[in-house]
């Protein structure tokens, strides 16, 4: 199977078990506006990263593994819907659809949020994986989603750490607002599968690296839209343009000699260069 199809066969069969997930919310309208921002698409990478380490440490890709893909997908979800709201972000589109705080409402779209937030740990709660396993997973989760994760690089991109002036603060920022998460899925797949603890290890460090270079591909994207004083801090304007692109391409270089020595590396390496190759 080539990788496209390879994403095609995990995003769809993600998508499912996400909207399963909510088959008994009420009432009615709520479930409606819970599974909204899950239907407005998305690249599913999160997931896919998590599929795909599983595979590299010769796991088996099965029911189980597509609900820790989609447990992570559930969190980086909530956290959208949250980000968009007036108190946030402030925006009132995502994935070219309206938020769903201007689809449903304010009251809703917290609430919307809370619902994928805590259905994420039930999802992991409902596999055949070993008990053991199924706490290790938690924990992964929670590390990663929480104040040492992504709520701490979004506590500080709000400003409640002072302004972003330099590139390690920057760094510090998106390690945990956007790296955690990709760097929580990669190794919940390894966990998944089955990983060694050198396994693990060289799992983690793809992650680190590839999370920050996530990142970096990101602001290259959004230069032009986030050049004002106005926009976030980015590396694009801490570094330039040129730099920002090297050191995406150094960071990507870091991630696949991590995994070099994982017997079914394939698809994270085809997914480490997507994250920086891709156009949108």
């Amino acid at each position: 199977m080539d990788f496209t199809a390879w994403c095609s066969v995990h995003r769809d069969a993600v998508d499912q078990c996400l909207q399963s997930r909510f088959a008994d919310a009420w009432p009615e309208p709520f479930q409606e506006a819970t599974l909204y921002p899950l239907r407005t698409g998305g690249k599913r990478i999160r997931p896919l990263f998590a599929i795909a380490a599983c595979e590299a440490v010769g796991g088996k890709v099965n029911d189980d593994v597509t609900h820790v893909a989609a447990a992570v997908e559930l969190i980086h979800t909530y956290s959208l819907v949250h980000d968009d709201m007036p108190c946030m972000d402030d925006d009132d589109e995502r994935r070219g659809k309206p938020s769903t705080h201007i689809a449903y409402g304010e009251p809703a779209a917290l609430l919307v949020g809370d619902s994928l937030l805590t259905e994420a740990f039930r999802t992991l709660s409902h596999t055949s994986l070993d008990p053991g396993v199924q706490i290790r997973l938690v924990a992964e989760l929670a590390e990663g989603a929480g104040h040492v994760g992504m709520i701490g690089g979004q506590a500080a991109d709000i400003g409640l750490g002072g302004p972003v002036t330099d590139v390690e603060t920057l760094m510090r920022l998106h390690n945990g607002k956007t790296g955690a998460l990709i760097r929580t899925s990669i190794r919940m797949g390894g966990l998944a599968g089955g990983a060694s603890p050198t396994q693990l290890d060289a799992l983690t460090r793809y992650g680190a690296a590839i999370g920050l270079a996530f990142q970096m591909a990101d602001d290259v994207l959004d230069a032009e839209e986030d050049a004002g004083d106005d926009g976030p801090p980015s590396y694009v304007k801490l570094m330039g343009i040129d730099e920002t692109q090297s050191q995406t391409r150094i960071l990507l270089e870091e991630a696949l000699n991590a995994v070099s020595e994982l017997p079914e590396k394939s698809n994270l390496v085809s997914l480490a260069r997507f994250t920086v190759e891709r156009d949108h």
